[in-house]
């Protein structure tokens, strides 16, 4: 597969990574996911740190795959993907 370089703003850094040309789209959402999580836990908790946020956001993703896992309910693109969003947030932390 031909793999492309993006950058990827992330808590307000850029991350650069090189991913395959038909995972753009499914990164790019993720981020996207992740970023308004990021404003959730922004504006609900009383926490300014971003790591902590990231953490935070980490946690809750990593959670929903071990619970679809466990339930064995998901498709094998949709596991690809949190497996993805995971990646990215383990390499942010």
């Amino acid at each position: 597969m031909e793999k492309i370089a993006i950058k990827l703003n992330i808590a307000n850094r850029i991350y650069p990574m090189k991913i395959d040309r038909n995972s753009e789209e499914y990164v790019r959402k993720a981020i996207k996911n992740v970023a308004e999580r990021l404003k959730f836990y922004e504006s609900n908790y009383a926490i300014k740190d971003k790591q902590d946020l990231l953490a935070m956001c980490l946690i809750e993703y990593a959670s929903k795959l071990e619970t679809l896992e466990k339930n064995d309910t998901i498709d094998s693109e949709q596991k690809e993907s949190l497996i993805k969003i995971e990646d990215m947030l383990d390499a942010v932390l």
